[in-house]
């Protein structure tokens, strides 16, 4: 038997303690089957990078999870697997402070669009980031075959 290596993402069901809405429903599970979610940010975009081309390449997939109950403390459970056909990809997203909006790889974008298709408004975007050092590239991983041009 063949078995595939597998990269996994959590999503997160509620929003973060540091978020104004901590505790809420986000509904990104939802939002992903509906496509109103159609990509999420992470760090270490080096790393994601690679784990893409893996699955793009069809070496690898992507195992979309969430908590079944406290975070760490509970057991993960897979609601979605992307593969190669899905149209997984990744773009480098930077925030730099003197630039009027996000760069995705290279080119201007607003900051409502990268927040709406990531499943939030510009608000709870802008909260839900508030703590990351946004002075380090992002991974925009997509789930769709929607980029950024």
């Amino acid at each position: 038997m063949n078995f595939m290596k597998t990269y996994v993402l959590i999503i997160s069901r509620t929003f973060p303690a540091t978020h104004p809405h901590k505790g809420e429903d986000t509904n990104f599970v939802k939002n992903i089957f509906t496509r109103i979610k159609i990509h999420t940010i992470r760090a270490n975009y080096e790393l994601w990078e690679k784990r893409i081309e893996e699955v793009q390449a069809g070496e690898a997939e992507l195992s979309l999870r969430y908590w079944q109950g406290k975070p760490y403390n509970s057991k993960q459970y897979e609601f979605c697997r992307l593969k190669t056909y899905h149209g997984v990809g990744i773009q480098k997203v930077e925030f730099k402070a003197d630039e009027f909006g996000p760069l995705v790889n290279g080119r201007k974008q607003f900051m409502s669009d990268l927040a709406a298709n990531d499943g939030l408004s510009l608000t709870d975007f802008t909260a839900w980031f508030k703590g990351y050092d946004l002075s380090k590239a992002m991974a925009i991983i997509h789930f769709t075959k929607f980029r950024y041009s």
